[in-house]
């Protein structure tokens, strides 16, 4: 459902899509979202911020579409989904905001951009997972609609790629959580 706040946004094959623009938000709404469609070798450091393994990144960056934030001509932020195997079932697999552009919304942006792209091709479920220590990222997403599905021990693990002795708000990093939302 579009509103008066929402902002079309053209995507590079020319479809439109309707992006829900608090003016709230303040410089975050000045950041564009749209399909990166250039070399995502570029994007390496949003990466970085969201996953401390190079191996695992590795894995997934070729994969799925990925939406990135453009603020001022400055690379600002990125939300990657990726068609799951389960039938209408997408996953966010990454998200991060670089520093300069935290705490203006700009992480909502992307999930609800990142969101409205999987609902656009037939999705009725989007799934993600983070480390259950990140309290801050799981009160993030349960904001979004997100619920708890699952929790994966033990998944961050040196044979996992990740360094040992990973902490996150004083919690050290172990488990996976896992979350969806459906409409």
């Amino acid at each position: 459902m579009e509103s008066d706040r929402d902002t079309k946004i053209t995507k590079p094959n020319g479809t439109e899509t309707a992006l829900y623009v608090d003016p709230a938000l303040g410089a975050a709404a000045s950041a564009v979202i749209t399909e990166h469609t250039g070399d995502r070798a570029a994007l390496l450091p949003l990466f970085r911020l969201a996953d401390d393994s190079e191996p695992a990144i590795a894995s997934y960056l070729a994969c799925g579409t990925v939406l990135a934030a453009v603020d001022r001509g400055e690379l600002a932020g990125h939300v990657q989904m990726i068609a799951d195997e389960a039938p209408a079932t997408w996953e966010l697999k990454s998200l991060a905001v670089a520093e300069a552009h935290r705490n203006q919304g700009l992480g909502r942006r992307l999930v609800e951009a990142g969101l409205g792209h999987a609902r656009d091709r037939g999705a009725s479920r989007v799934i993600l997972a983070t480390g259950a220590a990140d309290t801050g990222l799981l009160r993030f997403y349960q904001r979004l609609g997100f619920r708890m599905v699952r929790i994966e021990r033990d998944a961050f693990t040196p044979a996992a790629g990740y360094p040992p002795g990973l902490v996150v708000d004083g919690i050290p990093l172990l488990d996976r959580v896992w979350l969806d939302v459906t409409w």
